[in-house]
């Protein structure tokens, strides 16, 4: 993910808001206790996520992979008072974790965890949602983009993570890979939004319905 000189990185990561004290534990406990924990968004992605909460107006999230919770409690922190943010994962690991800390945070109550395949949780939902956050499993994302574009609003965002995949989308050599350039492409080509893809993190799309 290294996609700018580290000292460049950790200046940005310095001058970012720090977290609140509940995410720096969560992001401890993650680190502490799982092997992938660098599946998790670090700092400068969820503060990112959070301001984008704030700058569309959004009341109604959708987060597809939930993994331990930390960018959908950032997000939640982000949403006014009456928000609803559903996040959706299969590993019931991973959910213990992100429930303990749910309940720790004055704004664990805007979250609502569905357990199962997300494709099966979206077909259960009802529009219009304000902002999506894709961070799930890579062979999937066009089905979730397709899944999720009528239900989110005109002015709304959709927002997916990994894009860039290390860089090896400039060369790809495996399945995966073409997953996200496919995906890549699937957003590019879409006329129903305007998008950007920014080299943050690991790579973020950012999409934005046309009104």
């Amino acid at each position: 993910m290294a996609f700018i000189d580290e000292a460049v990185e950790q200046f940005a990561y310095d001058h970012t808001r720090p977290e609140s004290d509940v995410l720096v534990q969560l992001r401890d406990e993650t680190f502490s206790k799982r092997s992938d924990a660098e599946m998790q968004v670090g700092r400068i992605e969820g503060q990112f996520l959070k301001m984008l909460v704030r700058l569309t107006g959004a009341t109604t999230v959708l987060e597809i992979g939930m993994f331990t919770g930390y960018s959908a409690l950032m997000m939640a922190e982000g949403l006014p008072s009456n928000g609803r943010l559903i996040t959706c994962d299969v590993n019931p690991e991973v959910e213990q974790i992100a429930r303990r800390f749910f309940a720790e945070s004055p704004h664990g109550s805007k979250i609502e965890i569905r357990m199962g395949p997300a494709l099966e949780t979206i077909k259960s939902l009802s529009g219009p949602i304000d902002m999506v956050f894709i961070d799930a499993d890579k062979e999937n994302y066009v089905n979730y983009w397709d899944s999720c574009m009528p239900l989110v609003r005109p002015g709304g965002l959709i927002v997916a993570d990994n894009v860039l995949w290390s860089g090896r989308v400039i060369d790809p050599r495996d399945d995966l890979t073409m997953k996200i350039v496919e995906f890549d492409r699937h957003v590019q080509a879409d006329t129903r939004v305007e998008n950007v893809c920014l080299t943050v993190r690991d790579g973020m799309m950012l999409a934005w319905k046309r009104v």
